[in-house]
């Protein structure tokens, strides 16, 4: 086989979706129908071979994306399972970044829930074509037809059925395949044989209607097929096939399947959608970097004789080999033994060994090719979002990037012998997860880690204990307030010492401006006449950002500011770096305290699924909450979808609450959504304890 064939016959896929849906169930039978597993793991009992953490199968849950690779129709497929739930989106982000393409399993039942929301959008970023299946179409309320609507309502998406189901709930029996207009049924317990048979009597009318609008869409897309359309000629299925492939990856086609991951219906025909629609590397657009040294853009071909290019995104601690740098090959090859280098640290590293992942199997390999999906030992240095290149062809490829952490709390080891230990396992965390950061407090002392949720510092604090054997006491979970100001506010600051020697001399006057939400910091130099010399301008800006990492308010970070330097004085002999950057902190705190300074607190966006019986109960629940009603919607199964915007502050243990108020029957789902102005009796509050 020819490299250039080897890389038409790989798919790199991510499966994504919201929590619950069903993902890595569908991997797991994808690995038994390939031959990669003998038996079929199952979430419910613990033994999912993509869900290997403890922490995994103790709660049933995807915490951390795992990496697997199969054989079907002679192709390579490396699969990723992310995780559904928003703490852990950082693992979504960062697999969407390297794929090549993605299945979205959507609940028959739930629909277009709001972690599919938020997948969807960060495959829209990264321009990434998709199929999706709709799972569980044998459960209680299960409806395709609503789920395809929604698709097209909520999501935007091209959304075409390739198959509709026959049946639903307990009377789902197989798919309609309208490509070839054939009913398709999985009669034995393991769903390994299809058996195909003539479309149902009943369901021939609707099959028919939905192959026409296949085929109308398809043609609008394909001239050749419009051409036939128009001539009444009845298109092939290798021609519907190839009109699909090119909508999906050219025109943002959507191709949607149905089945039942778990009734072992449907998983084949997804697996051959995979094949048949999404790209191999050689088909996505090739990568664009920049040359460090000249910021010029470098295309990166996907060839094996052009020069390496390959982006680590995500590192993980292994206990048995160290540290282990998930890696893309995107152009060149990467081999055992081999130097790269690294242009954003400049360090230079030798390839120790490459690993193909299956969970937290590995296989040694030699040689890894253009989109290839690898682990690579022996970058100590390496961190998420690195780019790995030859150092006489330098590039540095676009970094991932991740969402600021909305909860934080204070940590401290038990014991005094566990102080060490526990700042060293805090510093592998973070290196593996971008979104979860470590400070120290420097007022009180505390060392404070901060994350995307609840679950996701209690799953650290569990690493913690099991995996690096440090015991720890955490405080109350804290929120990321964030300070602003809401009107223009000038103010000097001066810094003028004299001991005896050289003293110190810096005089600066600065105008604050706000600015909208989300913007973050500007810095301009409006002075004229050199009154504050150059080599100065670093020391102005620097005392500025250290006053804006502890707002005079109440110590949070300040965002959303210009800062103007108006004026300023220097000296010739005493002027220096310190004292321009202690005069801009001293004019940034009064200025910002006579701006109004409000405290902003993050809102959530919350969705709760409710039998139509608790709606009352929830609704004042979330009105209670300070929560803003953004809209209320009949669902499938007589539930009601409740969308609102809700402080933060206020969610804490809202899982455990709505499961009382409803006696277990209610779901929900959150995601950051923005800042807005705390209220004034929780602003008088955080503002009054400090």
């Amino acid at each position: 086989m020819t490299n250039a064939r080897a890389f038409e016959k790989t798919r790199n896929i991510g499966i994504a979706a919201h929590i619950d849906a069903g993902k890595t169930t569908t991997t797991e039978r994808i690995l038994y129908y390939t031959g990669r597993t003998h038996r079929m793991g199952e979430v419910d009992d613990g033994d999912a071979t993509m869900d290997y953490m403890v922490q995994e199968m103790e709660r049933g849950i995807t915490i951390s994306s795992a990496a697997t690779t199969c054989l079907w129709r002679d192709h390579h497929i490396n699969i990723i399972d992310t995780p559904g739930h928003v703490d852990f989106t950082v693992e979504v982000e960062r697999s969407l970044a390297v794929l090549d393409g993605f299945v979205g399993i959507l609940c028959a039942v739930g629909g277009v829930q709001p972690q599919s929301e938020t997948v969807w959008r960060q495959a829209d970023k990264y321009e990434v074509p998709r199929i999706v299946f709709i799972n569980k179409m044998d459960r209680t309320g299960a409806d395709f037809h609503d789920v395809l609507h929604q698709m097209r309502s909520r999501l935007g998406a091209n959304a075409l059925a390739l198959q509709i189901p026959i049946g639903a709930e307990d009377h789902f029996e197989g798919v309609i395949d309208l490509i070839e207009m054939k009913a398709v049924y999985w009669e034995d317990e393991l769903g390994a044989q299809a058996v195909e048979g003539p479309i149902p009597a009943h369901m021939q009318e609707r099959a028919d209607l939905f192959r026409e609008h296949l085929v109308v869409v398809l043609a609008d897309l394909d001239p050749d097929l419009e051409e036939m359309f128009y001539s009444g000629e009845v298109p092939t299925p290798k021609q519907l096939r190839a009109a699909v492939r090119k909508g999906t990856l050219k025109a943002g086609l959507v191709p949607v399947l149905a089945g039942s991951s778990l009734r072992n219906k449907g998983v084949q025909p997804l697996l051959d959608a995979v094949i048949d629609y999404l790209p191999s590397p050689l088909e996505v657009s090739p990568v664009i970097g920049l040359d460090p040294r000249t910021d010029e853009e470098i295309v990166c071909h996907p060839t094996s004789d052009a020069p390496l290019a390959a982006l680590v995104f995500k590192v993980v601690t292994d206990p048995f080999v160290g540290q282990l740098s998930y890696t893309r090959v995107y152009s060149g090859e990467l081999k055992k033994g081999q130097s790269v280098y690294n242009p954003l640290t400049r360090v230079k590293s030798r390839i120790g060994h490459i690993l193909r992942m299956h969970a937290n199997h590995r296989e040694h390999i030699e040689i890894a090719g253009v989109g290839d999906i690898v682990a690579i030992v022996g970058l100590t240095k390496a961190a998420t979002g690195d780019t790995l290149c030859q150092m006489d062809h330098q590039v540095v490829l676009e970094t991932i990037d991740f969402p600021e952490p909305v909860i934080a709390m204070a940590i401290e080891p038990k014991t005094t012998a566990d102080e060490g230990r526990l700042m060293e396992s805090l510093q592998r965390l973070t290196a593996e997860d971008p979104t979860f950061t470590v400070k120290s407090d420097r007022e009180t002392g505390q060392q404070i880690i901060s994350g995307m949720g609840e679950l996701h510092l209690e799953i650290i604090k569990d690493r913690l204990l099991r995996e690096f054997r440090v015991d720890a006491n955490v405080g109350n979970p804290q929120v990321a307030y964030k300070e602003t100001l809401t009107r223009s506010a000038t103010a000097r600051g001066r810094c003028i010492r004299q001991t005896g020697g050289q003293g110190q001399y810096g005089d600066v006057t600065l105008l604050l401006e706000p600015l909208p939400r989300g913007t973050g910091y500007e810095f301009e130099d409006r002075t004229r006449g050199g009154v504050v010399p150059r080599e100065f301008m670093p020391s102005v800006e620097a005392g500025i950002k250290e006053a804006m990492e502890a707002g005079p308010m109440a110590s949070f970070p300040v965002v959303d500011i210009r800062a103007c330097l108006l004026d300023g004085k220097y000296h010739e002999v005493d002027s220096s770096e310190l004292a321009f950057k202690i005069a801009a902190s001293t004019a940034f705190k009064e200025a910002f305290s006579a701006g109004n300074p409000i405290l902003l607190e993050p809102v959530m966006l919350v969705e709760v699924v409710t039998p139509d019986s608790y709606m009352g109960d929830v609704v004042n629940d979330l009105s209670a909450r300070g929560a803003e009603i953004a809209s209320m919607n009949a669902s499938a199964g007589n539930t009601q979808t409740i969308a609102a915007r809700v402080p933060l502050a206020t969610m804490f243990g809202y899982a455990t609450h709505l499961r009382s108020l409803t006696q277990g029957r209610a779901t929900y789902g959150m995601e950051p959504h923005t800042y807005r102005p705390a209220s004034a009796e929780r602003q008088q509050a955080l503002v009054g304890s400090v």
